[in-house]
């Protein structure tokens, strides 16, 4: 069995084991120790904090193998960016040059340079061993973090988004920043990408063409890959495409990866999770939830076979419960997987 947590500051070997597996591209698990204990530090202080409104808190999540203790994937959720350093992004739209005189209509797509989700929610760091990803670990993983804003919505904003991972090769190259690189930068787009993990960012404001950029005028590789996801990527989109995600026209600024977001009021798992009493024994149920308990700091999430009786209460077995740290008559959230 899985169980998702909050991270503690033993983790961070396990924590530097995702990083170093996640591979080019996955900007939110830079491979650098100061900066991923510090991750570590500021999720557990999130966690503990007292908030009405969502500001600058992190809440980094893992999944430990409930047999061996090993940790084996990890994710988490920004409660608001662009806060504290600006979030940039791309908007790709649509324009149109016409000239009735000349009996001319041209219309052409651009990319316009901003920062769209400054105080949104992101959802981010999803990051699976590959030997675990199979049957429902992905899901739980990824939907777990639904639980968890569903129970406490005043720590998070009106709109998630998340940022997909866009194409680039087993090297790290990116075709589209290949073509950002020629034109207006000289660094490759894997320590482009580092320098922004680590939280430096400067040189964005500083480089990056600030008037819209016409799609046509780049390179026909650039353009193949706009909105496009990292073959890797493609199961979390589209556990989030169920979820309700999808992209309103914004991308990333280094590999032109698409943002997905989504109210997270109409979230499905949000939408749908309800809140039942804990009952605890043996039960012949093979439906399947996604359960997670009602805390915070020692908030434990798990997908197991739940019973629901006829008092509405949430049957679960001995090993679910201790699981999930709850006791009868404890309340737990939880949502039917299909």
């Amino acid at each position: 069995m899985l169980i998702i947590r909050p991270i503690t500051r033993t983790d961070y070997p396990a924590l530097m084991q995702c990083a170093e597996a996640s591979g080019h591209g996955f900007t939110s698990l830079p491979i650098n120790e100061t900066i991923l204990r510090n991750r570590i530090t500021h999720s557990q202080a999130s966690f503990n904090a007292t908030v009405t409104t969502p500001e600058l808190e992190s809440y980094l999540l893992v999944a430990v193998d409930s047999d061996s203790g090993q940790i084996v994937g990890t994710t988490a959720i920004e409660a608001a960016v662009g806060l504290d350093a600006p979030f940039y992004n791309y908007h790709l739209s649509t324009v149109t040059h016409a000239s009735r005189r000349l009996g001319v209509h041209n219309t052409v797509k651009v990319l316009t340079f901003g920062s769209q989700y400054t105080g949104e929610t992101e959802l981010c760091s999803l990051f699976l061993l590959p030997e675990w990803r199979q049957g429902i670990n992905g899901r739980l993983l990824s939907k777990s973090r639904f639980l968890l804003m569903a129970q406490h919505r005043q720590r998070f904003a009106e709109i998630a988004f998340a940022e997909m991972r866009g194409v680039s090769d087993e090297q790290g190259n990116s075709p589209f920043w290949q073509w950002l690189k020629e034109h207006f930068f000289s660094i490759d787009f894997t320590y482009a990408d580092y320098l922004t993990g680590i939280g430096v960012k400067g040189f964005i404001a500083d480089l990056m063409p600030k008037l819209p950029i016409y799609v046509n005028l780049l390179s026909k590789e650039a353009q193949a890959v706009i909105g496009q996801v990292h073959v890797d990527t493609r199961p979390a989109l589209q556990l989030l495409e169920q979820e309700g995600f999808s992209c309103r026209g914004y991308v990333d600024i280094f590999d032109a990866g698409p943002s997905v977001e989504c109210d997270v009021r109409n979230i499905e798992t949000v939408r749908h999770s309800q809140l039942c009493r804990v009952d605890i024994g043996e039960h012949s149920s093979q439906h399947c939830y996604l359960v997670s308990n009602c805390e915070l700091a020692g908030f434990r999430a798990v997908a197991a076979p739940v019973a629901i009786n006829a008092l509405g209460q949430a049957m679960m077995t001995a090993d679910v419960a201790a699981a999930l740290n709850v006791s009868i008559g404890d309340e737990v959230r939880l949502v039917a997987q299909s």
